[in-house]
């Protein structure tokens, strides 16, 4: 759709991790000097944690592209909720090698074989393991143990370990104590600072060949950093959309009302889809309305005497007067401040489902003018090219 109407080669913000978009952000240039070093070594472990969405994986895409197909065999492995013989099922199928109906013992002795075979023709094996975080002890153990395969004294595998911050406490544990002493290098990837937000986005962009169509304020790089803080991830979600809202709404300059636009309704989706909603009519509510009351049991019926002078003829006798004592009002009162408590409860309640329906009801008045725009954008085009079959037929 937008990269039509903005002449792009392809989409510049796609969420699928692509090496092609590498962007060397200071933090992501010393974790490749990091991972540099490790491979140098040829031994042990190469540890990279970051938040979720600090581009991770695609850094290591952009490792393996750049890898030496001759001196190196790599596998990665994904699928990380596994039990402890389960990942070496999983290391032995990603190096290709067969592991149907396989002990243990048979799947260690054919991963030695094939690591000490590639060894002798002059490769190393390089075993990528994302998601790490989610393995557990006994699996981290057995990687621990492939890291023992050694021939004349040069260790077989190296592994590079990728997972979110909290590994990093997995990694202090007294468990795995053996594995912590044979990591080599380790770095923590960060978000990117405002400035190389700009040039990320700048980057990518280029990469499908922009020609500075749409325009983006600088405003509009720095509201891009204060909603995402600087999260590569963050980022391309919201630019993805952004690039839709300039799309629909034909603009070929975006600026920072622009981006809080989009980055509100991309909040106000988040929170509708996250939404729990409460009852509207509390219970005691319910039962005020459909209990009669009860009198109170403080109160106190007596029949005033008559004055002695009276004449009892006189009048007729009216029924006994009500004498309330003074502390039994007291529950009364109590019981009114909670019904009004529950009815104003209640009232929040109605005026909040009030603003979320007028709030999506403004979001799909919204799309429903983006819809028509984006037909009308359609038809123009159909137009064009029949106008110019036309001409060249």
């Amino acid at each position: 759709m937008y990269t039509e109407f903005y002449n792009l080669t392809g989409q510049p913000f796609q969420l699928t991790p692509d090496h092609r978009f590498f962007f060397g952000s200071s933090g992501h240039k010393r974790a490749m000097a990091h991972l540099s070093f490790g491979l140098n070594q040829g031994e042990g472990f190469i540890v990279i944690t970051g938040d979720v969405g600090a581009g991770k994986t695609t850094l290591m895409g952009y490792l393996l592209s750049t890898l030496d197909s001759d001196r190196y065999v790599s596998a990665t492995l994904v699928t990380t909720q596994l039990a402890a013989d389960d990942v070496l099922r999983m290391v032995a199928s990603a190096f290709g090698i067969d592991q149907e109906q396989a002990d243990k013992a048979t799947l260690l002795r054919r991963i030695e074989a094939f690591c000490e075979a590639n060894y002798r023709e002059g490769k190393h094996c390089l075993l990528l393991i994302d998601e790490v975080q989610n393995l557990s002890f006994q699996a981290l153990e057995e990687l621990r143990m492939l890291s023992n395969f050694q021939t004349d004294g040069t260790a077989l595998v190296q592994s590079i370990l990728l997972g979110q911050p909290q590994f990093r406490r997995t990694l202090a544990s007294a468990d795995l104590d053996q594995l912590r002493q044979r990591v080599i290098a380790s770095y923590h990837l960060g978000p990117i600072n405002a400035q190389e937000t700009r040039e990320y986005i700048r980057h990518r962009l280029n990469a499908v060949g922009w020609n500075n169509d749409p325009v983006l304020t600088e405003n509009a790089y720095s509201e891009i950093y204060e909603q995402t803080g600087g999260v590569p991830r963050k980022i391309n979600i919201l630019c993805s959309r952004l690039l839709l809202y300039g799309f629909l709404e034909e603009r070929h300059e975006l600026d920072g009302a622009a981006v809080s636009q989009v980055a509100d309704d991309l909040k106000q989706e988040t929170e509708q889809v996250l939404e729990i909603e409460e009852p509207v009519a509390p219970e005691a509510i319910q039962e005020a309305r459909t209990t009669p009351q009860q009198a109170d049991p403080s109160e106190t019926v007596q029949e005033l005497p008559q004055a002695a002078s009276q004449d009892t003829t006189s009048a007729p006798r009216e029924g006994p007067t009500l004498v309330k004592n003074s502390p039994a009002e007291t529950p009364l009162v109590a019981t009114d401040n909670a019904a009004w408590a529950e009815a104003e409860s209640e009232i929040a309640a109605l005026r909040h489902r009030l603003e979320s329906t007028e709030s999506q009801m403004q979001r799909h008045e919204r799309m429903l003018r983006w819809t028509q725009l984006m037909l009308k954008h359609h038809e123009r085009l159909l137009r064009r090219r029949t106008h110019k079959a036309v001409s060249n037929g």
